[in-house]
């Protein structure tokens, strides 16, 4: 059995780029917990008929899909369909994640990363060996924000701050990448981290 490593940050962090690095230029299996969650509510998939059954069938579009600006709107102001949605996709997400990391040790992989923006906050950390947290600053986090989603800064305060703060994390974390600078210093961190871990040699 190989070792599962897991990959964690917040909005803007520069998460989606480390996985990236760790994939294509490292070469390493990187599991996506978003890319994951979208799959596990194809049409077909038992995710999407759960939430047909616990929201009606009018939140499925004629293709049989989610409808996901409905169900958004229907979860957004109401807590409880949001633990609801939680109890169905979440659970569809963790099997999925580990039935990739599965295949990805059956055809030889050594090593699997997970990347889970959710980690700490839904105490997944028991699915990996170590944590490696993408941090910025808040101000830093907010500016590349405000540019990358074209948003006003009352928005995208709002969106931060509905996620753990990243000064939390980073004392949850076996290991903090610092991303305020250049990706060259933050792709070297990570290289630093991964020779740390004995997954590459420099």
């Amino acid at each position: 059995m190989g070792i599962v490593y897991g990959i964690t940050g917040g909005i803007a962090s520069g998460k989606s780029t480390v996985s990236k690095f760790i994939s294509d230029e490292l070469g390493f299996i990187v599991i996506d917990a978003d890319l994951a969650a979208r799959k596990v509510v194809e049409p077909g998939m038992k995710a999407n008929q759960k939430i047909a059954e616990a929201f009606g069938q009018h939140i499925l579009l004629k293709d049989g899909s989610i409808d996901r600006e409905k169900l958004g709107t229907l979860i957004f102001h109401d807590k409880e369909k949001r633990l609801i949605l939680n109890s169905i996709v979440h659970p569809a997400v963790r099997e999925y994640m580990i039935q990739q990391q599965e295949e990805a040790f059956s055809k030889g992989e050594r090593v699997v990363f997970l990347d889970i923006p959710l980690l700490f906050e839904s105490k997944l950390t028991q699915m990996v060996a170590k944590t490696m947290l993408i941090y910025t600053d808040e101000d830093v986090q907010l500016q590349r924000l405000i540019e990358r989603n074209n948003l006003p800064e009352s928005e995208a305060r709002a969106r931060i701050n509905s996620q753990m703060p990243l000064a939390d994390k980073k004392q949850l974390a076996d290991e903090v990448v610092n991303n305020n600078g250049t990706i060259h210093e933050t792709k070297q961190q990570v290289v630093e981290i991964l020779n740390k871990w004995q997954v590459i040699s420099k």
